[in-house]
């Protein structure tokens, strides 16, 4: 009832004004030969993904873009550091094979901070679930040179319809019939990732907990590690403790089934983090496909014996600052203020970062490109900001707003608080736009639904008044700043690609990105050019510790 007074009151009152003349140079500019979306993804996934925070990846990855930024001609592109991070990290080499009782190759990748194997190592298999404290006398001094299988296996589905859904009318029509925040309990999950009624939790391990070895040794998988990358939670004591009893046991490595549907996807994100000391190091740790896993599973349980031989080389870096990267279109008002435009450039290390978040990169990146080529007039200035440390906390969005906009910790202001008009987010993969989360914001629904008016033949009108989290506009909204993410059609993202080997430049859908591109870069124009700064929520009191939801 909320929204639709605010409608009402919109439309009786002063309706937003839209210049559909822009819509058509927008909507030129952003689809087919002039479109760049496509060679940036490229470069982002093929050349220099994946792209873990820390690696010498994203740093080539950075500076690659930075280049790319000013050639076209953005103003004050640059790598702007925060800190500290920890430990870079990268995988050099890895080969995993079954030796007996049939040679197969297997399927999988080694988990971020996770160390090497220092030359080719050939072990006996055993299957050894530790759950708890209670379980490490059970196995002690009967690992020393094997290898653990050490967590249950995970069933592989007959899939039986196509992974790949676009948002139905009547699922986003009842996002858009979400109770009003405060006095209900919509999803903060994007849509296609709800557990609740809205829309079906993807199938598999998708949509389960995380993907880890011993007691959650391997770290999260799926949708549910969140972007841990093994730096603690629940588990975090006994995850310790148990990295140390397999080192001093001589355990060569340790296997665990990769969660992810059926098909050779493997899903599943660090084995430790970037602040993690050598003494806490789990032993090489490495995910596999759940049918090559639970193959080996069945032989052993029969009592017939599986050798596996693993070759791992992987490198650390100094521990060392980040980096968010940003550029700026100059608006004509210098008084004006200014938003923003981004995602999170940072990714796992399963494939090479395309949907997750490549796609959201390349987006906000052809946004700027599109604003600077069509030489449109906005009175404020336009930041792009792609971010890196994403995956293990919003660590870099959340170190930007603190530093150029408020702690959440006190809420006291800082200068650029108040000049900011709205950022804006794409995160949750390939997808088209289909509409975008009003994040409690029930003052801007009328502004939305006129900007959104024109892209309703390219399948977006969606308004929702929830709010959705666990990516990097929360930091925003955590102080009080108008911050929004970009309802979007899941396609295959929780069930194929997200946090997994499959999450590749093949699984990016051009048309989808071209789209997403045009509605972006439409909202900032309108953000940009508009008269008056978008209306915000009060800003929240001081909370210690709030700044983000964790990765993804």
């Amino acid at each position: 009832m909320a929204v639709l007074c605010a409608c009402l009151s919109a439309q009786v009152g002063s309706p937003e004004k839209i210049d559909l003349s822009v819509v058509q140079e927008i909507r030129h500019e952003a689809f087919g030969q002039n479109s760049k979306v496509m060679d940036s993804a490229f470069y982002l996934t093929d050349v220099y993904g994946p792209r873990l925070t820390g690696s010498p990846n994203i740093k080539a990855a950075g500076e690659w873009t930075v280049k790319k930024l000013s050639e076209w001609g953005l103003a004050n592109a640059k790598m702007e550091a925060w800190g500290p991070f920890g430990r870079g990290w990268s995988c050099t080499r890895f080969v995993a094979e079954m030796k007996e009782p049939e040679f197969q190759p297997l399927i999988g990748f080694v988990q971020p901070w996770s160390p090497g194997t220092n030359g080719d190592v050939t072990g006996e298999a055993v299957f050894a679930v530790i759950a708890g404290p209670e379980d490490l006398d059970k196995w002690k001094g009967k690992l020393k040179g094997k290898i653990v299988l050490g967590t249950a296996p995970h069933p592989s589905e007959m899939v039986s319809e196509p992974y790949l859904h676009r948002l139905t009318d009547a699922e986003l029509a009842l996002a858009a019939e979400a109770p009003d925040p405060v006095s209900g309990n919509p999803s903060i999950l994007p849509l296609g990732f709800s557990r609740g009624p809205i829309i079906p939790a993807p199938r598999g391990g998708a949509a389960a907990g995380g993907a880890g070895g011993p007691a959650g040794a391997g770290g999260g998988g799926g949708r549910g590690g969140r972007g841990a990358g093994g730096r603690g939670g629940a588990n975090g004591g006994f995850r310790a403790q148990l990295n140390k009893f397999l080192k001093d046991e001589g355990v060569l490595v340790v296997v665990s089934p990769g969660n992810g549907p059926d098909g050779g996807t493997v899903m599943g994100s660090g084995a430790a983090s970037a602040t993690t000391t050598d003494d806490q190091l789990p032993p090489p740790s490495v995910l596999v496909t759940n049918e090559h896993y639970n193959r080996m599973v069945r032989l052993l349980e029969k009592n017939i014996p599986v050798t596996l031989e693993f070759d791992i080389a992987t490198k650390f870096t100094e521990p060392a600052d980040s980096f968010n990267i940003t550029a700026e279109l100059p608006g004509s008002n210098p008084n004006a203020g200014f938003v923003m435009v981004g995602g999170h450039f940072d990714s796992w290390t399963g494939g090479t970062g395309a949907t997750d978040n490549g796609a959201g990169s390349v987006v906000a990146m052809e946004t700027m490109r599109i604003l600077k080529s069509l030489n449109l007039k906005m009175q404020r200035t336009v930041r792009l900001a792609l971010w890196t440390g994403e995956e293990e906390g919003t660590l870099g969005s959340r170190a930007y707003v603190k530093e150029h906009f408020a702690d959440a910790a006190d809420m006291q202001p800082k200068p650029e608080w108040s000049k900011l008009s709205a950022y804006y987010n794409l995160d949750n993969g390939s997808g088209k736009i289909r509409g975008i989360y009003m994040q409690d914001n029930n003052m801007v629904e009328p502004i939305f639904r006129a900007w959104l008016e024109p892209f309703r033949d390219l399948g977006a009108s969606t308004l929702t008044i929830r709010a959705t989290g666990s990516t990097d506009h929360v930091p925003f909204d955590n102080v009080g700043l108008p911050a929004f993410q970009f309802i979007q059609d899941p396609l295959e993202y929780g069930d194929r690609t997200h946090h997994s080997n499959m999450d590749l430049y093949d699984r990016l859908q051009a048309n989808d990105l071209e789209q997403a591109a045009a509605i972006e870069a439409w909202f900032v124009y309108n953000t940009a050019a508009r008269p008056d700064m978008l209306p915000r929520k009060p800003m929240p009191k001081p909370q210690a510790g709030r700044g983000g939801r964790g990765g993804e």
